[in-house]
């Protein structure tokens, strides 16, 4: 049991990328939409490239969705509206006027004709309550078709034209009088039908609305049928028309019955034998071309976890509308991959990504297509990341990119640019815009991953930070050395094309360890005290070789990224302290080397390689007396090949002829900082 427990010790990082695999492959599968896919591929006004189609078996023809709207919209227009007329209220009015007559017509001129007058009074009310007066003003059409009911039942059909409104009532009243020829009679009249008069009409909104979707109900989704076996279109055919709405048709029969319950497991298992096929791919190229990436965890999980995140942002959206697709910035991902490791894992990972996209989205190959090339773009256009300005002038690139290819795409599909949707480019703008969000985005990746970017990397070269700062107080020549050295090997590393930022934070924190004894350290010792002369040669050895030691636990103490603490740890790899061996050797027959070494471990890639040359290199110049350039050049040829022959450069990734590249910038420098000047008169 011992020894199982122990084999799964030794083989947990494996595991773990198992179990990642695994649980990754899952949750991308589980978000795809479930349907199924249609084995031909056609496009709006393309030819026709396979061979002639039959049909596999009888299915409807649907109608689209523009057929669909317009049935509804003649439905709607169409459709009656129900009012109920309570029938009471002309009685009341009719009433009342009759109360009230008498008292409005009581003048002693109009004895004679008051019944002549209350009789015409009354017809007009006969003719206001025809139809019936509406209690509020509705925005349908004059000839729009109404249904009147009376305690809910059907009385007759009229226009809403029929019907008197609150503003209509006076004119109403008004054109009456004028045509009983009652004009003299006008205010009298006026006054007692507004003391009077009711509305009557109200809109039944329940049995308008049931009414209009029982018939919107019975809206035909098909219009014809074709049956097994007939012909559908032959190859080299354009599809339109008529056959694009037939094939349309048979895409959606034929997808609804590839994914039913019979079939749910394989097709599942179908989509997860995709999924991890293309994460497997991820997988081997890491482990072929970036190891060190493949055997770090918390890196394979964070590529893993920006895929899944990818998939998820796009899934939700296509869920909620699919033509907000290109509303996601899936270009943050290659941004985000290049900020942290490099362009071709980036690019990788987003072909990978969109491959997995491809089962989302509906129109695949178009969305494919703009994808990858818009993350070409992406990693062509960003370098230095950390410049705001390269960011801005990378997002509008890709905006432009999007928008040219999308074009293009539309042109060929539609033939015309009269129906190109506008508002499309403007998505396009609104997803360049969201991937400027990559910058917080770095930010929160390197707090949550324990990652380093360019970002931070430009922030730690800034000398006025605090560990810095209390390097130059305490140890200001080792200071100074870290300067020279983070020069030199910025320039060398631009060179051959390694990370310049990294090596220069490197080089500028390689030396902190000094700040605990720097009057043990040549470069500071001012006063021409050397402490040493005290020490034995093992004690003098030990005291330089803990700098090292020492360097770690303070940039640990400053949380310092583990990629600069590198730097502290290889930057002497398992060289030899020489000067003391040499002097521990003519006291003593016998010197034991390993009490002489630096711990180690050796540069193992270029950066570090790189800082190891430079640092040698300008801490032994301050030896050269009467520099000239042969003496440069020999004296860096003999330190680097020093270097070569202790097998220092064992574990980086760097070649020779990158090392010879290095040698001719160190000697160039060298030179321009050691030339002779012209001596002034005093």
């Amino acid at each position: 049991m011992k020894d199982f427990i122990n084999k799964l010790y030794k083989k947990h990082a494996l595991i773990y990328k198992v179990l990642l695999f695994i649980t990754t492959t899952f949750l991308i599968v589980y978000l795809f939409p479930k349907s199924g896919k249609f084995k031909y591929s056609f496009q709006k006004g393309k030819l026709w490239q396979s061979e002639n189609l039959y049909a596999p078996f009888g299915f409807a023809i649907k109608k689209t969705n523009e057929e669909l709207a317009l049935e509804k919209k003649a439905i709607t227009d169409n459709a009656s509206i129900y009012f109920d007329v309570d029938t009471q209220t002309a009685l009341e009015v009719a009433s009342n006027y009759g109360l009230q007559f008498n008292s409005v017509f009581s003048d002693s001129l109009i004895v004679n004709n008051r019944e002549d007058l209350f009789k015409q009074g009354n017809e007009i009310i006969i003719k206001l309550y025809t139809y019936g007066v509406l209690g509020e003003e509705y925005n349908y059409s004059a000839n729009k078709q109404i249904v009147i009911l009376v305690v809910r039942k059907q009385t007759k059909v009229t226009n809403y034209s029929n019907f008197i409104t609150q503003n209509g009532v006076r004119l109403f009243l008004e054109q009456q009088i004028i045509d009983h020829d009652l004009s003299n009679y006008a205010p009298q009249y006026l006054s007692l039908f507004f003391d009077i008069i009711k509305s009557n009409v109200s809109l039944n909104k329940s049995i308008t609305d049931n009414s209009l979707q029982e018939e919107l109900g019975k809206i035909s989704s098909v219009r014809g049928s074709i049956e097994k076996g007939t012909l559908i279109i032959s190859k080299g055919e354009v599809v339109e028309g008529e056959k694009l709405k037939v094939l349309q048709s048979l895409k959606s029969e034929s997808e609804s019955q590839v994914w039913s319950e019979s079939n749910y497991n394989w097709i599942i298992a179908a989509y997860t034998l995709l999924v991890a096929l293309a994460l497997l791919m991820l997988l081997l190229f890491l482990r072929k071309y970036r190891l060190e990436i493949f055997n770090n965890n918390t890196k394979v999980t964070f590529i893993f976890f920006n895929i899944l995140l990818m998939v998820f942002l796009t899934t939700l959206v296509v869920n909620y509308d699919s033509s907000y697709v290109y509303i996601v910035p899936i270009c943050i991902l290659p941004l985000v991959l290049k900020a942290f490791f490099d362009a071709r894992l980036g690019m990788f990972t987003h072909v990978i990504t969109v491959l997995l996209l491809g089962f989302v989205v509906s129109n695949n190959y178009e969305y494919m297509f703009l994808q990858i090339i818009a993350g070409i773009v992406t990693i062509l256009t960003v370098s230095e990341l950390y410049k705001r300005a390269n960011l801005f002038i990378s997002v509008g690139q890709i905006t432009l990119i999007y928008i040219v290819a999308y074009f293009a795409f539309f042109v060929i599909q539609e033939g015309s640019v009269e129906s190109l949707k506008w508002e499309t480019f403007g998505l396009f703008i609104l997803g360049g815009l969201a991937t400027l969000f990559v910058q917080p985005l770095i930010y929160a990746y390197e707090k949550i991953f324990g990652l380093v970017s360019d970002l931070s990397l430009l922030e730690l070269t800034d000398t006025n930070t605090k560990l810095l700062k209390e390097l130059s107080n305490k140890a200001p020549g080792t200071f100074h050395h870290s300067l020279n050295v983070a020069n030199l090997a910025e320039a060398s590393a631009n060179e051959i094309g390694a990370n310049a930022m990294l090596v220069r934070v490197g080089a500028l924190y390689h030396d902190i360890g000094k700040m605990k004894n720097p009057t043990y350290f040549a470069e500071n010792q001012s006063t021409g005290i050397n402490l040493h002369d005290e020490l034995s040669s093992k004690e003098s050895a030990a005291t330089i070789i803990s700098h090292v030691i020492d360097g770690i636990e303070i940039a640990k103490k400053y949380n310092l990224p583990d990629r600069v603490i590198d730097f502290i740890r290889t930057h002497h790899g398992t060289s030899l302290v020489y000067y003391f061996y040499n002097q521990e050797k003519n006291l003593e027959t016998v010197a034991d080397i390993e009490d002489f070494k630096y711990p180690g471990p050796k540069p193992f890639s270029k950066e570090t390689a790189i800082l190891m040359m430079c640092d040698s290199v300008e801490a032994a110049s301050k030896s050269l007396k009467e520099p000239t350039s042969t003496k440069i050049d020999d004296f860096v040829e003999n330190i680097i090949s020093k270097q070569i022959e202790s097998d220092q450069f064992l574990n980086a990734n760097i070649t020779f002829k990158e090392i010879q590249s290095i040698k001719k910038v160190l000697k160039h420098k060298l030179a321009n900082i050691y030339h002779l000047r012209i001596e002034y008169p005093e």
